[in-house]
């Protein structure tokens, strides 16, 4: 069986939103990469990933997350990211997606660089997440 990544696009008011599912490694990365720099060409600097169908991701994966954060940060805009905690987003059908996100980066120690939201809805809300982990650092 082979797994690829999808990402498709949407808009929430002034969001830009990302809908990511499938596996993010080496050689899907590059796809949600390309789709960032496309959505910061076109002058979106509000953006949402949601990642709430990703059922794999690598260290690839995560630099590219890294790098988005770097961008957006660049051109003064906001990044949110959709990680459902225990993997019951609309997007994973019950079936586990996206808490592995979610475990990945808390386990390399990088979640708290991020703004993290269990669904789009509070994300494009701006209500943080109740845990004190999700918040991004000031530096």
């Amino acid at each position: 069986m082979v797994v690829t990544l999808k990402v498709t696009d949407g808009e929430h008011g002034e969001w830009a939103v990302l809908h990511v599912s499938g596996e993010m490694d080496l050689v899907t990365s590059p796809v949600l990469r390309q789709r960032v720099h496309d959505a910061v060409a076109d002058g979106r600097r509000s953006l949402v990933l949601d990642l709430s169908g990703v059922v794999f991701c690598d260290s690839s994966g995560v630099g590219v997350l890294i790098a988005t954060r770097r961008l957006i940060r660049s051109c003064r805009g906001e990044l949110r990211l959709i990680l459902p905690p225990d993997g019951t987003g609309a997007a994973a059908g019950g079936r586990g997606q996206g808490a592995h996100v979610n475990r990945v980066l808390g386990a390399l120690g990088v979640r708290r660089l991020f703004d993290v939201h269990p669904d789009v809805a509070s994300a494009v809300d701006g209500a943080p997440d109740d845990d004190e982990e999700a918040g991004p650092l000031s530096a």
